[in-house]
């Protein structure tokens, strides 16, 4: 069966051809762990797709359970179809982190396990975008949690269940969780205060390492919001491995002296809310890094403010930066980095070469050498407006890429406007050209 999942904040709609043929799994939210989203999979195509028929639907039932959280919660899920030896399961998480395993030919709930987040531990936001599936080499057949999914919780915590049944990883953590809470209540710079700070996207692992990013609302009214540190965590234990925190307060770290000691001491922000992609082979993970605290002020916090704002590439085994690059300079706009960084393999000049793919808010597209950070094309800083609010600092330049192109325009002319009516449109224009 070849798919198409519709999402929204109550079921789940699967769509086929009449004619169902299995296909290849799609075991990773973006197809495979570079994010590509890419599937071979050719019996849908333009010309029959208006033969789909939907199949069945699957509706969660989480909201009905929990009336109070309606306004909050949505159903952001994409699901992952897992092989023949994990079960076979389209597997995915409602808001409320329940994991549930459904028959991909029927809908069939198979199984669920419920977390039973505690609900006054964070801010209102209710979701998760998927659960993340791991393979132990070293474990045979038999052993418990030879296959595995993990998912990040709105209260904090690393869920392990085995892939095929549901039940919790006996070894990881305390049977099948692993409370971050207590990390992060030790992390500067308000670490005690953590609300606000969720985990929705599904983690990666790479060579046995989960790791894991977070969301963190109050990063937009504070600049003492909770850190956005990267964590590394043991497959099999659960084990704290290594932590990497975007505002660098080691004084170990090359980027820290480019901060002033004061910002350094208030900053939060700078973490990843969306996905993380993986290149086991190199062992590395790659990191798209959010704004640092607060969104629109930068005042509290001169400079660059690297790592914010990037991509960075760290080595999974120890969480030490590989390298990193900057694409917007002090942000004080809330331009994350939005995307899922895409691992593919491009031809230039005749040589194939690994690279990174980095979509930005503004429409730019970075490209770099996967294994040194080198672009791929030519990155020019160019002078950009200094109009800031009183108190702020705006970086005198930023990145463009020669190459390729913007996807979208990024200004506007009067030949923009647009209204209900030519007297609308006109208006519209005038205030254009002025």
């Amino acid at each position: 069966m070849q798919w198409m999942g519709l999402k929204h904040v109550v079921g789940m709609c699967i769509f086929m051809l009449t004619t169902p043929a299995f296909g290849a799994e799609w075991l990773y939210y973006g197809a495979d762990q570079g994010g590509s989203k890419y599937s071979p999979l050719d019996q849908i195509t333009a010309d029959n797709v208006d033969q789909l028929e939907r199949a069945w639907t699957y509706r969660h039932g989480d909201l009905d359970k929990h009336p109070d959280r309606k306004a909050f919660a949505g159903f952001h899920a994409t699901p992952i179809l897992l092989p023949e030896e994990a079960g076979r399961h389209l597997a995915l998480c409602t808001p409320f982190n329940r994991i549930v395993a459904l028959n991909p030919k029927t809908g069939e709930e198979r199984w669920s396990y419920d977390p039973k987040i505690q609900m006054g531990s964070f801010g209102t936001r209710l979701k998760c975008l998927g659960v993340a599936y791991w393979s132990n080499p070293q474990a045979d057949d038999m052993t418990a949690c030879k296959h595995s999914l993990f998912m990040g919780t709105s209260d904090r915590r690393i869920i392990a269940v085995d892939a095929r049944d549901g039940t919790p990883c006996p070894n990881f953590g305390d049977n099948g969780q692993v409370d971050v809470n207590p990390l992060i209540a030790a992390a500067p710079p308000n670490g005690e205060n953590p609300w606000g700070t969720l985990f929705s996207a599904p983690p990666v692992v790479v060579n046995g390492v989960i790791v894991l990013g977070s969301i963190n609302k109050m990063k937009n009214r504070f600049a003492r919001a909770a850190g956005g540190a990267i964590r590394g965590f043991d497959a099999i234990t659960g084990k704290h491995r290594w932590t990497f925190d975007p505002i660098p307060r080691n004084p170990n770290d090359p980027e820290h002296q480019n901060w002033t000691p004061e910002s350094l001491a208030m900053t939060g922000g700078g973490n990843a809310w969306t996905l993380l992609s993986v290149d086991e082979e190199r062992d590395l993970v790659f990191i798209p890094t959010s704004s640092a605290s607060p969104n629109f002020f930068g005042g509290t916090r001169p400079g660059d403010n690297r790592y914010a704002n990037s991509v960075v590439a760290l080595r999974g085994s120890t969480g030490e930066v590989v390298w990193h690059f900057q694409h917007i300079h002090h942000d004080v706009w809330d331009w994350d980095t939005p995307a899922q960084p895409m691992l593919v393999d491009m031809t230039k000049d005749g040589e194939t070469i690994p690279v990174v793919v980095q979509l930005t808010k503004q429409g730019l597209v970075f490209i770099f050498h996967r294994e040194t950070g080198e672009p791929v094309y030519e990155i020019i800083e160019r002078p950009v407006p200094q109009n800031g609010v009183p108190g702020e600092v705006l970086s005198p330049t930023q990145p463009f890429p020669v190459s390729p192109p913007p996807l979208m325009a990024g200004g506007i002319t009067p030949d923009d406007a647009w209204g209900l009516t030519f007297w609308d449109e006109g208006k519209c224009r005038d205030e254009i050209e002025n």
